[in-house]
């Protein structure tokens, strides 16, 4: 698995910024899965049910999943294919690494 590293991007003023892709459609209507080249795929064994991943996902790819364990209401994140474009910000910001990634495969 490769190191985490950091990169931090700062622009001087805002028209130094680049041009970003805006679209008039909802995300619900724009599936984005089909940009991805990493696939994030959960360790469950790892995963602390913290919803990190779930509260940085830029786009609705990740749901969470409510279930019992113990006698205690539980929370697991699930990732939704067709509109995660493998950015990488869960795999970042997981505080346990419990987001692997794997080489997306062909069709």
């Amino acid at each position: 698995m490769p190191e985490k590293t950091e990169k931090q991007i700062v622009f001087d003023k805002v028209k130094d910024t680049p041009p970003l892709a805006v679209s008039l459609y909802t995300m619900d209507y724009n599936k984005t899965g089909s940009w991805r080249n990493v696939r994030p795929v959960i360790d469950y064994e790892k995963c602390t049910g913290c919803m990190t991943c779930w509260k940085f996902c830029p786009e609705p790819a990740i749901d969470a999943e409510k279930y019992e364990e113990d006698g205690k209401e539980k929370y697991k994140p699930v990732i939704d294919y067709e509109y995660c474009k493998g950015c990488g910000i869960c795999w970042v910001e997981c505080p346990v690494e419990g987001a692997i990634y794997t080489e997306e495969e062909g069709e």
